[in-house]
């Protein structure tokens, strides 16, 4: 894990000291940003907590998931200026979110993308990358079920779906002259078409503020850097001519399209 000048890392030690560590876990774990070296002073500490039972806690936040049980507690603290978000998911619960992108359940793969929530996307992608604090043999045995399932294959189909349906509001609106609404179509379009790349290159974040660090680590050669970071920075805009750069987005979607295969 890297560590940052002034960043305060998490232990065991400090989740006892601030009660939130449960007395049986099957593991914990860091992920994140801070993880994978991207990082800043500011930026939140991702913490999760794998137990047997359920975690009960007066200070906890319960998010609803898709899953049995459908709620996920979270208790949020402050360690040194830091914000820590701790997670608690049950053994179970993990299971059945791997399960989701399992190659036997994998025969529509759109459909199952699509049945897949944000927090259970953010779950798969940090849990790829975690660091271990405790349990380190659970988190090896998951990250390898996880890497063995079929989780590209969801996340590309998922993401070129999306892509099919802007490109085509993009090309229908340009046909009907609304160029300034092909405009905000084709930058989401494009948005899902780098996502589609990434994931195809076995990135699957969905947070977009990361998209340019996960296309440096990716390094795909079917859109280079420049290529993406000329799209998404919008750098041959003409505000007066707005079309010239549509089409050129547009392309580009296309060409992913073509050449990323689920």
């Amino acid at each position: 894990m890297t560590d940052l000048p002034g960043a305060s890392l998490a232990s065991l030690e400090q989740l006892q000291e601030l009660g939130v560590l449960p007395a049986a876990c099957r593991s914990v774990y860091i992920s994140g940003s801070l993880v994978r070296g991207w990082g800043n002073a500011l930026s939140d500490v991702d913490i999760y907590v794998i137990t047997e039972e359920d975690y009960r806690s007066e200070t906890a936040v319960y998010v609803q998931v898709p899953l049995e049980p459908d709620t996920l507690p979270v208790e949020i603290k402050y360690v040194d200026g830091r914000r820590w978000d701790i997670e608690y998911w049950r053994a179970d619960q993990v299971q059945q979110v791997i399960s989701k992108v399992d190659w036997s359940v994998l025969e529509g793969t759109q459909e199952v993308g699509r049945r897949l929530s944000t927090d259970e996307l953010d779950f798969l992608e940090r849990l790829s990358y975690a660091y271990p604090l405790a349990g380190a043999d659970w988190l090896g045995s998951h990250q390898k079920q996880l890497a063995d399932s079929g989780l590209r294959s969801v996340m590309v189909a998922r993401a070129l779906n999306s892509v099919d349906t802007y490109t085509q509001d993009v090309v229908g609106q340009l046909e009907a002259g609304d160029v300034e609404s092909s405009v905000l179509s084709v930058k989401i379009a494009f948005g899902y078409a780098m996502d589609a790349l990434l994931a195809f290159e076995g990135e699957y974040g969905q947070n977009a503020k990361w998209r340019a660090r996960r296309f440096r680590t990716a390094d795909p050669t079917i859109v280079t850097f420049d290529q993406y970071w000329a799209i998404e920075t919008m750098q041959s805009f003409d505000p007066s001519a707005p079309r010239a750069w549509v089409e050129e987005a547009l392309r580009l979607c296309q060409h992913v399209s073509m050449e990323v295969s689920v």
